[in-house]
């Protein structure tokens, strides 16, 4: 069964940083909304190599979820219109996409499901989940990393 995944910028800089991104497409087809890519181009972030679909957002994105920046608010319009999975590192938008019932995980949660299907041995999973901590510009607090760390030891990692 294939399924359909929205990413926001931040799984995609930040997986892009570990040198991880390739695992975003075991995860299912990707569609990254317009408004994210338009956030992309002012950094440093090269998606090119990553197989995915653009979608244009035509919802009035200001009034859904103001407290969201309009890339993360483009993400979830789609994942709510379309039945999709939300990948996003931010936790306002996880909490949103929690309240309106979309399943939502971030890049720690690709790179277990990476592991999960088998395209990371432990060892890798584990340096790949410290890389996250540690080489990019993501936050992430010594005790997720260690419960990551342990789901990957006891082979309960995944989606």
């Amino acid at each position: 069964m294939s399924r359909l995944v929205v990413a926001d910028a931040g799984p995609l800089i930040h997986l892009e940083q570990a040198d991880a991104l390739s695992l975003l497409e075991l995860t299912g087809e990707i569609l990254v909304p317009k408004t994210v890519l338009d956030e992309l181009e002012d950094g440093p972030t090269d998606v090119s190599e990553l197989e995915f679909s653009v979608e244009q957002v035509t919802a009035d994105t200001d009034s859904v979820s103001p407290h969201l920046d309009p890339g993360e608010t483009a993400a979830l319009v789609v994942c709510t219109d379309r039945d999709a999975i939300l990948l996003t590192d931010d936790m306002d938008a996880r909490n949103t996409a929690n309240e309106e019932g979309v399943e939502v995980h971030g890049s720690v949660g690709v790179v277990l499901y990476g592991f999960s299907r088998g395209a990371l041995a432990k060892e890798t999973t584990k340096c790949t989940l410290r890389e996250l901590k540690q080489d990019t510009s993501l936050y992430l607090s010594t005790p997720l990393i260690e419960h990551a760390i342990e789901l990957v030891e006891s082979d309960s990692a995944g989606w």
